[in-house]
């Protein structure tokens, strides 16, 4: 709370604890998760826009630490290293500092933020729906009248690249582009071009790739090159990934139907109870029709809690900016003189914590709120 006044900092505890009294009302156990934690998880699993505001340093024993940049991935910490049984069902909720680079208007280098983890929840719809109450609930508890919230459903994307006929590698490559269009868009068109892509200055080494040999092939190359190594990347990486270029130029080209099929649910936004129709004209099969009835089922589950979907967005390109999530995602914006400014944010993740090394699956979703932007936007 650096550089604001006396007032402004007991405003801004007054509101803090108007949120985090929603939360303890609702059965959430307050945490404080370490300040300082590895900085592996962080960078390989946040978005592009995390990662590059990151603050990473070396601790003296050569460990790759930061400054926790959110919560949500020291609260997964937290509960694996306290938690008798992780899969187990288990509710926190945190308020405390946060950390990155600034880059856009009402983002200090720290700022505090509020937040809830449901970790192992038995009813998984419910649980969802819960946590968007929840945050909204808070958000009005502090004050906030005028809002928007957006929605999407990682859910339904990767079902529907499940019923796309591919290569799994192929699906696996789309869905980690999905927070970036312009290179999802790229590699979509890749795949339709097949073996007429553009030729690279790899290509040669590319052609001479057969079966197993691709390690030898690139030992051999960066031994006659007299290439240095960069970016921590291991011989036997660089060979994987060739081998799968090599791979890709042997595949029949996906087909301009399929891509197309793609983007057009891609293309689909709408309000959140009224897209039923448009997911019907994607042809997708038995998962995708899964992930539609998961999706109709959380939008019943929000009106048994009062909410109205009517007045939510559903954009099916809208993931947010963390790449861990796994199925619904939310955002909560509220404008300003400089427009739009998100308050809140969250939504399901359950692979974070089996990444992080937890012994058996653990579903989890949760929320975030920045304190911070709520409290310039409220005054």
């Amino acid at each position: 709370m650096a550089g604001k006044s006396r007032s402004e900092r007991e405003s801004l505890e007054r509101q803090n604890a108007a949120l985090m009294a929603v939360f303890e009302r609702a059965g959430f156990d307050q945490i404080a998760p370490d300040i300082i934690q590895p900085a592996d998880i962080f960078l390989e699993r946040s978005g592009e826009d995390i990662r590059a505001r990151t603050f990473v340093f070396t601790d003296p024993s050569g460990a790759e630490m930061c400054l926790r940049p959110d919560l949500t991935v020291p609260a997964c910490r937290y509960h694996l290293s306290h938690a008798a049984n992780p899969a187990a069902e288990q509710r926190y909720c945190y308020l405390g500092p946060a950390f990155r680079f600034p880059d856009e208007l009402l983002s200090p280098q720290e700022f505090t933020q509020a937040g809830l983890e449901w970790f192992g929840a038995r009813e998984g719809i419910a649980a969802e729906a819960r946590v968007l109450k929840l945050t909204i609930g808070a958000l009005e508890a502090a004050g906030l009248t005028k809002f928007r919230v957006t929605f999407g459903d990682l859910g339904l994307f990767a079902g529907l690249l499940a019923d796309t006929d591919m290569p799994e590698r192929w699906r696996k490559r789309l869905q980690h582009h999905f927070w970036r269009p312009p290179a999802f868009r790229d590699l979509l068109e890749s795949f339709c071009a097949g073996a007429t892509s553009r030729r690279t200055s790899i290509s040669g080494l590319i052609d001479r790739i057969a079966g197993d040999n691709a390690l030898a092939l690139v030992e051999a190359e960066v031994d006659a090159r007299k290439l240095p190594l960069v970016g921590g990347r291991e011989l036997s990486e660089i060979a994987s990934r060739l081998t799968g270029k090599a791979a890709d130029r042997r595949e029949t080209p996906l087909g301009r139907a399929k891509a197309d099929h793609l983007n057009a649910y891609l293309a689909i936004s709408g309000e959140a109870a009224g897209i039923d129709a448009e997911l019907g004209k994607i042809a997708g099969g038995a998962r995708f029709a899964a992930a539609r009835d998961y999706y109709a089922r959380r939008l019943f589950e929000m009106e048994e809690l009062g909410l109205n979907p009517r007045r939510f967005t559903f954009t099916a390109g809208f993931g947010r900016e963390l790449e861990y999530y796994t199925g619904f995602t939310f955002q909560i914006e509220a404008d300003t003189a400089h427009g739009p400014v998100a308050v809140a944010g969250g939504g399901r993740y359950d692979n974070l914590l089996s990444d992080m090394g937890s012994p058996v699956p653990v579903p989890a979703v949760g929320c975030a709120i920045h304190t911070d932007r709520l409290k310039a936007v409220l005054a």
